[in-house]
């Protein structure tokens, strides 16, 4: 695969970051101080159907975790990509062209929002995505566990963000990570009680 290719994915969106319920970047265009001061976040993503060209991506997950000293928007970001270790080496190519924004579509405007100064690596693990309800989680042994909850506003029904505007979706739940730690390269992070998100997301390109 030498060139971009037509791709498409679907699936569940999960996040959770150490800002207190609800995070101040989906109303300030990510120019907000967060509430934190800086941004430690995780943003997963569980591929229920998906392909690049004519390899599969079905099945698969990656994940992202991101590092701000300040307003999102203002970047100077720190990131470690995490693929699933299940993908062959096409796949791996395919994922790589896709979350490294050369494939174009999302991924592609990403380092627009978020500048990043420091890709710290990329590495292949294995990991469990959860969806139970509005409960949420995922598991990199020895690297990461991410648990959250949506939060209800009329019983029984998960709050929403509606209008948002968020590369995985214009329409968040709202949540808060019931457990969520994370220890890798010298990030040591515990965003249990902080703010969290999951949505459905839809992606294609060019």
């Amino acid at each position: 695969m030498t060139t971009a290719q037509r791709w498409r994915m679907r699936g569940e969106y999960f996040e959770n970051c150490n800002c207190d319920v609800i995070c101040p970047c989906l109303h300030s265009g990510l120019q907000a101080t967060p509430t934190q001061q800086h941004c430690d976040v995780i943003l997963a993503f569980n591929i229920q159907e998906g392909s690049y060209g004519t390899v599969s991506l079905s099945g698969l997950s990656f994940i992202m975790a991101l590092q701000t000293p300040g307003p999102m928007g203002k970047g100077n970001g720190r990131l470690a990509i995490y693929m699933d270790e299940k993908a062959d080496a096409r796949q791996r190519e395919a994922l790589g062209a896709i979350v490294g924004g050369k494939a174009g579509g999302a991924p592609a405007v990403l380092p627009n929002l978020i500048p990043v100064k420091e890709v710290l690596g990329i590495k292949y693990v294995p990991s469990t995505f959860k969806v139970t309800g509005k409960r949420r989680s995922l598991e990199v042994p020895g690297i990461m566990d991410m648990n959250a909850e949506g939060l209800e506003g009329i019983p029984g029904q998960v709050m929403q963000l509606s209008n948002v505007g968020h590369p995985a979706n214009t329409t968040l739940a709202v949540a808060r990570g019931t457990k969520t730690t994370y220890k890798d390269y010298n990030f040591r992070w515990d965003n249990t009680g902080k703010n969290a998100h999951y949505a459905l997301f839809r992606w294609s390109g060019p």
